[in-house]
């Protein structure tokens, strides 16, 4: 295989000899970039073969230099590291590799800390990193967090993958860095972008925008106040929050972007209301306020909801690869009665 030109082998040598935290090429360009204690270094590249050969020599030489490999970036640590499985002591490694595969691998870290996502980022700074690097408390919760949470909410109109949209938003919810301007435009963008709303169903089903909420009885107020699940369920549906995350979820359940969404969504519904799996509506209904038919009904649509989870949607999905409105069409069957419920639960007609 050719050699690296020697003005390229002289400057790359020189860097590799100092401190190297980081590095990425543009193969492009045919740049080289390297992240330093004192900032970023910048080695033009000047190929003496085809650009993609060099570019591989040249990371041979750089994983020869930070792991002891001339093979550069080998295939079986490729896939242990995209496991989340990188060796704690190779991550600083990784990162001066030049491989995107290599950064992702640290991003995905289970011992990830804000310093190593700093380089991260400046070795690829992808949506996908951002979420990936998000997932971990010490990034949550060092200086990149707010940093990863921004640029996911500022390309967000960029992302064309409906689930990778609710993925970035899943992320800054999730990682508690939406702040409340952010947050207002983002659930009023969602009526128009249903699966918007799944990442706030997931992280803030009782933080939501207000509904307007719907009366209980006294009787019914003082049983929740008892701790009777039902009743307590009950009040959680009626209040302002409830509200929303009903009509929300019923918004999302008419037009749900892909098999992703739905597994997560009913999976979501299913947790709203998994206090009552497994119990068996009261026998003393009349108690609650002397129940009448549409109270005994907002009991059953309950008891139906707390049922649901993503098998209840595989028999359907494993058996098609449709999305949009085919998909739609096939979930017809599950979907109607689901909705039915809600609309109980949200006093509305059918």
């Amino acid at each position: 295989m050719t050699d690296l030109s020697a003005e390229d082998a002289l400057r790359l040598n020189v860097l590799l000899a100092g401190e190297l935290h980081a590095v990425r090429i543009d193969e492009g360009a045919m740049v080289l970039y390297a992240l330093t204690p004192k900032g970023e270094a910048r080695v033009s590249l000047h190929p003496n073969c085809r650009p993609d050969l060099y570019v591989m020599r040249v990371r041979e030489l750089l994983g020869g230099h930070a792991l002891g490999s001339p093979g550069g970036y080998p295939v079986h640590l490729r896939r242990w590291t995209r496991m989340g499985h990188a060796n704690p002591k190779n991550l600083e490694a990784l990162l001066k590799l030049g491989e995107p595969e290599a950064a992702t691998a640290v991003a995905l870290a289970p011992t990830l800390d804000d310093e190593l996502a700093r380089r991260a980022w400046w070795a690829l700074p992808t949506m996908e990193v951002a979420r990936y690097m998000l997932g971990h408390v010490a990034v949550r919760q060092g200086a990149m967090g707010k940093v990863l949470a921004d640029f996911l909410i500022e390309h967000l109109p960029f992302e064309e993958n409906p689930i990778q949209a609710m993925n970035s938003i899943r992320a800054v919810i999730g990682a508690g860095l939406l702040d409340a301007a952010a947050s207002e435009q983002l659930w009023a963008k969602a009526a128009r972008r249903p699966h918007y709303f799944i990442g706030f169903l997931e992280h803030r089903p009782d933080a939501l925008p207000a509904g307007t909420e719907r009366a209980l009885p006294a009787a019914v107020q003082a049983r929740a106040l008892a701790g009777d699940p039902w009743a307590a369920l009950l009040e959680r549906c009626h209040a302002p929050s409830g509200q929303s995350f009903l009509a929300a979820t019923e918004l999302v359940l008419e037009k749900p972007a892909a098999h992703e969404a739905v597994y997560l969504l009913l999976d979501i519904l299913g947790g709203y209301f998994s206090a009552l799996r497994e119990l068996e509506p009261p026998a003393d209904l009349a108690d609650l306020a002397n129940l009448s038919d549409d109270w005994r009904g907002e009991i059953e649509a309950m008891a139906a909801l707390s049922r649901l989870s993503n098998a209840v949607a595989v028999p359907i999905l494993t058996r098609t690869t449709a999305v949009g409105p085919l998909m739609r069409r096939h979930l017809e069957p599950l979907f109607v009665p689901i909705i039915g419920h809600i609309r109980v639960l949200r006093g509305v007609g059918p």
